[in-house]
């Protein structure tokens, strides 16, 4: 497999990189494979249709469009290269359920061959439900006397209902066509291919296996049931066949348990790096780039990515930074989560910088608007390695960067993305550390040198475990939806603190002093009548049982009474 290919019957204007082979006909690579093409007509591993894209429209000089798609191509091999996008197949029969009236029916029948289709008609009215996926899917209708289960491949729903679209397999012909339609039916035929669009790391999920629910973003943003929460368990379960691939999960994951597998982390900052010295643009699969015309100043460098809702504030920040200047976005739709990393990084850079961290554009207009408007902003590139970094902590070195030594004041997160600050009354907390167990992404922590409980607010998700598992009244609140921009937001910040509580037999220290003064309020009145037992509240462990049985063999015939009572 050769890696580059540059394929237009017209040629260009300009040489490219001798890295990359160009033709102007299919017969001078024959039947040869790649890694990156430009074009679909040329087998490869990936697509990338923002080079063409480029070429058309941009105002570099050639030399700087010969580095340019140079670049583009390096993007997409890295792409390849840190993808986890595993492919599967899913076997597919001829079954089709027609769910609409008796001149649909008609119509769609009129347009097959006979015997293409194992084909069944149903009205929408008598659906009850739909369970499986695409090449197995269950279908529930209301029969004259009882329940009657049509075990289908695949579903033509006209004028679908959300019941009908929440799992793979079901196709509408009123959104496209039933031409269409049937290109897609006859395309999945024997064999249906998807790719795995989302990586889970349950270390640090903020749902799987807690007492509590406090998080469950990802399932409720979710448009289909590619993730199922099981909440006896508290575990989550994913469909990979059932999955658009939006990435709307991820954008509001708080902890960054999912990545999004085409386009992870790594990836993204590998990518961003090429991205020193030019203005990304950045361009969802799902925008026609074929009948987009308009003008890229110099320096706009097409930023291509496949699903449209991934972006949260850390990879959107790593590209702001790494390349030193503002972003274009140019999507039709917005995430929750990426709307909010919008708000957040806009509301930042106009704090710090006077400018605009993200150019939003919805249509083709606002997308010419923003070309004229958009710039390198100075003085905020800057570069780490993040490398296998969590996405809370990449966004809090990168945020460090911006606010120095200065205090910028605060930013509100917004409704989907939470950032907040934790709060502990001291009286009332006796450092048993639950919180700092409870907390998964390592914000609580201890610190033993001086017998204290510390948080670092910025990479605090606000989900209000701590809360939960803590055992004191009135002892942890939360201030929710504010991040600070001052030096103190980004390193430990102290909560609690107590001295160690020294064995008065032994010496040994074994407890906080407020944990073993706490125990002692309640105890000494019920060991009142019984010194032996209220000394024991102020020992160790190995002490303990020792004074118990030293006060036994004092007294064995007290003990025995008050035994005998029992």
């Amino acid at each position: 497999m050769e890696e580059y290919v540059y394929f237009n019957e017209k040629g260009l204007e300009f040489p490219l990189s001798e890295t990359i082979k160009v033709v102007s006909t299919l017969d001078e690579i024959d039947d040869a494979s790649f890694i990156v093409s430009n074009s679909k007509d040329v087998k490869s591993e990936v697509f990338a249709r923002e080079i063409d894209f480029y070429i058309k429209n941009s105002q570099d000089s050639f030399s700087k469009k010969i580095q340019n798609v140079q670049k583009l191509y390096e993007l997409n091999a890295i792409r390849f290269d840190y993808a986890e996008d595993i492919s599967y197949t899913q076997e597919v029969s001829n079954k089709v359920l027609i769910v609409g009236d008796e001149a649909q029916s008609e119509a769609f029948l009129s347009k097959v061959e006979d015997d293409e289709f194992d084909v069944w008609n149903v009205t929408a009215d008598i659906v009850k439900s739909i369970s499986g996926h695409i090449g197995n899917l269950s279908v529930i209708v209301d029969g004259s006397s009882n329940d009657v289960t049509l075990n289908v491949d695949q579903i033509v729903w006209y004028d679908a209902t959300p019941m009908a679209v929440n799992q793979s397999g079901t196709l509408d012909p009123n959104e496209t066509s039933l031409d269409e339609v049937l290109t897609t039916l006859r395309a999945n035929v024997e064999k249906f291919e998807y790719k795995k669009f989302t990586t889970y790391d349950n270390t640090i999920c903020q749902y799987h296996e807690r007492r509590e629910e406090t998080c469950g973003k990802c399932e409720e943003v979710c448009p289909t049931i590619a993730i199922i929460k099981v909440d006896d368990k508290k575990h989550l379960e994913f469909s990979q066949i059932d999955c658009h691939g939006c990435g709307g999960c991820i954008s509001v994951c708080p902890s960054g348990a999912l990545d999004y597998a085409p386009t992870n982390r790594d990836s993204l900052f590998e990518m961003s790096k090429l991205y020193k010295g030019s203005i990304p643009l950045v361009i969802p699969e799902k925008m026609d780039l074929d009948s987009l015309d308009v003008s890229l100043k110099e320096n706009v460098l097409p930023f291509a990515i496949e699903g449209e809702k991934f972006l949260h504030e850390a990879s959107l920040l790593t590209l702001l930074q790494e390349s030193g200047s503002s972003v274009i976005f140019y999507s039709d739709f917005l995430s929750k989560g990426t709307k909010d990393t919008i708000q957040i990084l806009n509301d930042v850079y106009k704090k710090r910088y006077n400018k605009k961290a993200i150019y939003l554009a919805m249509t083709k207009e606002e997308l010419v608007l923003a070309l004229e408007e958009v710039d390198f902003v100075e003085n905020s590139r800057y570069t780490i390695n993040q490398v296998n970094t969590k996405k809370r902590e990449i966004f809090s070195l990168r945020l460090k960067n911006i606010v120095g030594e200065e205090d910028y004041g605060v930013v509100n997160t917004g409704e989907h993305l939470h950032y907040g600050k934790i709060q502990v009354n001291e009286d009332a907390c006796t450092l048993c550390l639950s919180c700092v167990a409870a907390c998964n992404v390592d914000a609580l922590v201890a610190n033993v040198s001086d017998n204290s409980l510390r948080i670092n607010p910025s990479v605090c998700t606000s989900c209000g475990y701590c809360l939960a598992s803590c055992p004191e009244k009135e002892c942890i609140s939360l201030q929710e939806d504010t991040l600070e921009l001052n030096p103190m937001w980004f390193t430990e910040q102290l909560l609690a603190k107590d001295t160690l509580y020294a064995c008065i037999e032994c010496g040994k220290e074994f407890a906080t002093t407020k944990a073993v003064e706490k125990i002692a309020k309640m105890m000494s009145p019920i060991f009142a009548s019984d010194p032996i037992k209220e000394r024991t509240l102020y020992c160790c462990e190995t002490c303990k049982p020792k004074v118990m049985m030293q006060s036994f063999r004092q007294n064995p015939d007290a003990y025995n009474n008050k035994v005998g009572a029992l």
